[in-house]
């Protein structure tokens, strides 16, 4: 049979047949070149540098957002925030915003401080910045309440903190802690200039119920002054290895300050007459004693 012979609807099926897959073919081209295309396209430096671009203004638009809400949180949820904070991501805070800021000097933030003093070449801890104590004691002296030093081996770093506790006079601190991360530190120093500086505590609070002074010079003049200012107030005394307090110091403290309820210090301190004191319902109403014996 000639091709001028083939139905005509076979002839049609036949071309229809080429142009489909000639279709088909030139469909699968252009997707293969597309995608050739697309991956230069986005390998390209400018087309990673608009979606960076188009991410990173995703985030900022996100953090704005973050901002917005934390800025807009309540003085006494802040606060509650800002008191488990170290002294200088607090003060980075305190530069977000005005709320932040107000929040920053609120009195309440300022009742409990550590100091901590020490010398790069003794310690490995950070020690609070000269301008920043000079700060606290000339804007938050008197709102501070609970307070401790924490000082290193130096004997330059126990000096810093009695001179800071010389500048405490207008302030009503009721706990007072005096801590030695190693020995010798306070003992080291002149015990007139260590007296002298815990003196003005003694006498300038009048409220002191916590007070822990162990390994230091402090003697029984001072505890006398302790006791004539803070009698009806104190409740915890911790005193070991202070060798220059006697058992007549301690008495002292136990015939006059009837409120205490917790006593540590060293068994070469104990006398006979003290340790009746101590056992006495009408002298303390001790409920620990802890005795050290070296």
């Amino acid at each position: 049979m000639d091709a001028g012979e083939y139905p005509m609807a076979a002839v049609t099926s036949f071309h229809l047949s080429q142009v489909n897959c000639n279709l088909q073919a030139s469909f699968r081209m252009k997707r293969s070149n597309l995608s050739v295309v697309n991956k230069i396209v986005q390998s390209s430096p400018v087309m990673k540098q608009s979606k960076l671009g188009f991410y990173s203004s995703l985030s900022q638009t996100h953090m704005y957002t973050a901002l917005a809400d934390w800025g807009s949180l309540p003085h006494h949820v802040v606060l509650h925030i800002f008191q488990y904070l170290p002294l200088i991501d607090r003060a980075r805070a305190s530069s977000v915003c005005r709320r932040w800021n107000e929040v920053f000097h609120i009195p309440d933030l300022w009742r409990k401080f550590e100091f901590e003093l020490t010398q790069p070449a003794t310690s490995y801890f950070k020690s609070t910045h000269p301008d920043l104590i000079q700060q606290i004691i000339k804007k938050h002296a008197t709102h501070l309440q609970y307070v401790s030093f924490k000082v290193d081996s130096s004997t330059e770093s126990a000096e810093a903190a009695c001179d800071i506790l010389s500048q405490l006079v207008n302030c009503s601190i009721q706990t007072l802690g005096l801590i030695s991360t190693a020995k010798p530190s306070f003992m080291n120093m002149s015990k007139s200039h260590f007296v002298s500086a815990l003196t003005v505590v003694f006498v300038n609070s009048k409220s002191l119920s916590s007070i822990k002074i162990e390994g230091t010079p402090v003697d029984d003049p001072s505890l006398k002054i302790l006791v004539a200012n803070n009698s009806d107030t104190l409740r915890l005394l911790k005193m070991s290895s202070c060798p220059h307090v006697s058992s007549d110091g301690i008495l002292c403290v136990a015939d006059h300050c009837q409120g205490l309820k917790e006593l540590a210090l060293n068994y070469y301190m104990l006398s006979d007459d003290l340790l009746l004191a101590l056992s006495s319902e009408t002298h303390v109403n001790l409920e620990h004693l802890r005795i050290d014996v070296i």
